[in-house]
């Protein structure tokens, strides 16, 4: 059942985030599970697929959670109160310049709503939409290169609070899934920092938290203790090796993506990823 937006506009992710699935759904929409009540996402970031099974599904009953507090918090207000978010994202708009940029970039004080405008506002205006935070948890990426960037999309804003009607939101670790997810009714999606397939390409951690060989390891475990009680469990990541031997055994399907993260534009392209399936 799709969900009904009079005057308001579709539910999609408003963040720019590495890694985002928007431009992957429709490779993935034939390995979504038929039937479930409600769906995990342990590794929110841009929620691509959180917000298109939420116009799949109406209500959606969702479980959404990430390691970042400052993402979680911004997720929380717009569900709670989007015109304060929307009232200080449009001041923002209205001061924008690579001055004021900084001046932002510099200041995490203020309150919730305050900050989870910031988050937005450095995202629409960072290089490459990246959240990277140095070891003291700070936002440490430099202005991008913007003509005219649309900082405040109100009416988007406000279709992510309605699709956050149903959804309950907390800041922790993926392994706290298992928490939670109990049997077949449970979906539960894990889109963690990809394994890097080249020396080059070791950029794991969009915070200060690392995730490492250990980590993947650590996931697997938890992809297994799920699958084997039932739990409908879905995760992407990159295809090599060490990623499929990982999870040798259940079904795993590969899909094409592009890399457009890239210092080297030469090097930017398409890749080929996988999505695992424990059904």
């Amino acid at each position: 059942m799709l969900l009904k937006t009079t005057n308001m506009a579709k539910p999609r992710p408003f963040l720019k985030w590495a890694g985002g699935k928007n431009r992957l759904i429709q490779q993935y929409e034939n390995y979504f599970p038929q039937t479930f009540t409600t769906y995990y996402e342990p590794f929110l970031g841009g929620g691509a697929v959180f917000f298109y099974l939420s116009q799949q599904r109406l209500p959606l009953s969702a479980v959404l959670s990430d390691i970042n507090q400052e993402l979680i918090n911004v997720y929380c207000c717009l569900k709670n109160d989007p015109e304060q978010v929307i009232l200080f994202l449009s001041e923002h708009q209205q001061k924008h310049s690579p001055e004021y940029y900084y001046q932002v970039r510099s200041n995490s004080e203020g309150s919730i709503f305050q900050k989870a405008a910031r988050i937005i506002y450095l995202n629409k205006t960072c290089f490459n939409g990246l959240y990277r935070e140095n070891a003291k948890g700070e936002f440490n990426v430099p202005l991008g290169r913007y003509k005219n960037p649309k900082i405040c999309d109100p009416a988007l804003l406000r279709s992510v609070s309605a699709a956050l009607e149903n959804v309950y939101l907390e800041s922790r670790s993926f392994q706290d899934v298992v928490h939670y997810a109990k049997g077949s009714n449970d979906f539960v999606y894990f889109d963690p920092p990809y394994h890097p397939v080249s020396s080059t390409s070791n950029f794991t951690a969009y915070s200060r938290y690392s995730f490492n060989r250990a980590e993947q390891v650590n996931l697997r475990n938890v992809f297994v203790s799920l699958a084997s009680r039932g739990v409908k469990v879905m995760l992407s990541n990159s295809d090599c090796p060490f990623i499929r031997e990982l999870y040798h055994g259940f079904s795993i399907h590969t899909v094409s993506a592009s890399r457009v993260i890239n210092s080297n534009a030469k090097k930017r392209g398409r890749i080929t990823e996988v999505l695992i399936t424990s059904y």
